[in-house]
């Protein structure tokens, strides 16, 4: 490292040689390793470096990822921040594991038909995104509370001061965000896009410093008066107006919608997984329980033998995915308004059934939903997720432990914002068309209902139930691909969480697949082809953070196809051979 630059300059440097259209996989490394009796990974190197901050002044794990998250909120607005939502998985140390559910919620007056015309017909994906139907009552702020009312130290206005600075005193424009911006704000509002403009009303370039100090303001009143500012009073009434007076798709939210919203703690689901032990968020995740189902459907297989160069391997996690997806889609909703089969989706015998459906030597010919131990009968109809998320892994000194994936669900969310701060558009995670095949699904918009997610934030147990692994991503359905292919990477082939995350990855929702573009995956193309694979080489939005415990410390690592960073309390930073994230939608 470069002694006469600033750690924080250094960092920016690195993080903004990732856009244009070099070859992949390459790019600037930088060369010290974050290890460290603290640390935090995160996407953006001035939110990890916020987290670090709290660690030094004494923090918690827990008060790290709050400012690590708020950070977020001002220099990644395209992904995530107070106006959306987000799911907590902690370890205490000595205390074992708990989870939040911080996701958004429909407003009282959603129903099924919530994102249809008047005259009857079902809005695209596309024409439901932008302006206030699509926006959910956010969540993330009331988990930030919660999580911090059970495990932080730290005063919370405390922890609002590095974001405070950020949009008070100017952050740089990176090329990616303002690539970003350019390929996927169409839908943001003139106000929204104002921040991000100049004086002439054209778009700021890369290295321009933004201020944001309407946001500023909104956060110094939410970290001296704390966060029921949100969601009474007049900041409450703000949000509503904007979104019920949105010029697309006007919304009929209530302020008492923002004020009977709170966040929940939920149970983790856990299942054994070799010698350890892998935890995750439960519903209104299916992130958690995906993850889960497709590891016991390998764990017959000797992944460790075939290893990561192996077809046959990427061939399994292919068919393991796509029969943990079909019982995903069928059964995983909010358990607070459909019956979810958990017991029964991590039932050992029901596993080891679908499993065996699974053949080295071949691709299955089609894939649908089993029957899991306790599954709710299918309810008949009556008579009458896609890409602005991020992660965060967090862990400190006392060995407590914190991940947590938060998002505005799309880009730019619903293109609508509040003082500066930008509004989710994760209703557009529920089923637009409330019924199939005659039959009521799960995910279907009711009233108060959290949309079904995939994030999946993930700890992980050795054999002597300390924590190994702490793991997030970002980027729609694709997280779940993610997280399982990391998890086998460090499990069962050895690899370190930072090369773990960078391996190219196989997305196999259904009997199509994807072999990640620029990456290692689709030059096994033609093999997998061989074992009757249905599939194309195609870009994959894709974005992660890991820290992990490796000889006595925790090792940070993040995705060299992001602009992340792992910082350690001791300033010692993540080494990452970035590479180009390839043409295509950014990650969720």
């Amino acid at each position: 490292m470069k002694r006469h630059l600033p750690l924080l300059a250094l960092l920016l440097t690195a993080a903004c040689t990732t856009t244009g259209s070099p070859p992949p996989r390459t790019a600037t490394t930088i060369d010290a390793r974050a290890q460290a009796p603290g640390m935090v990974s995160a996407a953006d190197p001035r939110a990890a470096a916020a987290g670090v901050e709290i660690l030094k002044a004494g923090g918690s794990a827990t008060d790290a990822a709050i400012a690590t998250q708020l950070a977020l909120n001002v220099v990644e607005p395209q992904s995530s921040g107070i106006g959306g939502g987000s799911f907590w998985v902690v370890h205490q140390a000595g205390g074992g594991i708990s989870t939040i559910d911080a996701r958004e919620a429909a407003p009282a007056a959603a129903g099924p038909r919530w994102f249809y015309t008047a005259d009857g017909k079902p809005l695209s994906h596309e024409d439901a995104v932008p302006g206030g139907r699509s926006v959910g009552v956010p969540g993330a702020l009331r988990g930030m509370a919660m999580a911090h009312r059970q495990s932080g130290k730290l005063p919370w206005a405390a922890l609002f001061q590095p974001a405070i600075r950020l949009a008070r005193d100017g952050w740089q424009l990176s090329p990616r965000f303002v690539n970003g911006l350019a390929s996927y704000g169409g839908h943001i509002t003139p106000e929204l896009r104002a921040i991000f403009s100049g004086p002439d009303g054209q778009p700021l370039t890369a290295g321009a410093t933004v201020r944001n100090p309407a946001q500023a303001a909104l956060l110094d009143r939410i970290a001296k008066l704390g966060p029921d500012t949100f969601y009474v009073g007049p900041q409450a009434q703000k949000l509503v107006t904007r979104v019920n007076t949105a010029a697309r798709n006007p919304s009929k939210m209530t302020t008492g919608d923002l004020a009977a919203y709170d966040a929940k703690p939920r149970d983790p689901v856990c299942v054994p997984y070799r010698s350890y032990r892998v935890c995750g968020m439960g519903p209104p995740s299916s992130g958690g329980l995906t993850v889960l189902m497709i590891l016991k459907e390998l764990e017959r297989f000797d992944m460790k033998r075939l290893g990561k160069d192996s077809p046959v391997a990427w061939h399994l996690f292919a068919e393991a995915s796509r029969l943990s997806f079909a019982d995903r889609n069928l059964y995983i909703g909010d358990p607070d308004f459909v019956r979810v089969p958990v017991a029964g989706l991590l039932d050992p015998a029901y596993l080891a059934a679908r499993s065996a459906l699974i053949s080295p030597d071949r691709t299955m010919a089609s894939v649908t939903a089993g029957t899991p131990p306790g599954a709710p009968p299918r309810m008949p109809v009556p008579a009458s997720e896609t890409a602005g998320t991020t992660d965060l892994a967090v862990a400190d000194r006392q060995g407590n432990v914190v991940e947590v994936t938060t998002t505005v669900e799309g880009v730019f969310g619903s293109g609508l914002e509040v003082d500066g701060t930008v509004l989710n558009n994760q209703l557009t995670d529920f089923d637009i068309v409330p019924d199939k095949d005659g039959y009521l699904v799960a995910n279907r918009v009711e009233g108060g209902k959290r949309p079904r997610s995939s994030m999946a934030p993930t700890i992980v147990y050795d054999a002597d139930g300390k924590v190994r692994l702490a793991i997030g991503a970002a980027g729609g359905p694709t997280i779940i691909a993610q997280i399982a292919k990391a998890l086998i990477g460090v499990l069962d082939w050895d690899l370190s969480a930072q090369d773990a995350i960078a391996l190219g990855l196989i997305y196999a929702p259904g009997l199509d697949a994807v072999a990640e573009e620029g990456t290692e995956r689709a030059a096994m193309v033609p093999a997998l082809r061989a074992l009757g694979e249905r599939i194309k080489v195609a870009p994959l939005g894709l974005k992660a953070n890991a820290v992990e415990w490796v000889g006595g410390r925790w090792v940070g690592a993040a995705d060299p196809r992001s602009e992340g960073v792992a910082i350690g309390e001791d300033g010692s930073v993540t080494k990452i051979r970035r590479f180009d994230a390839q043409p295509g939608r950014p990650p969720e």
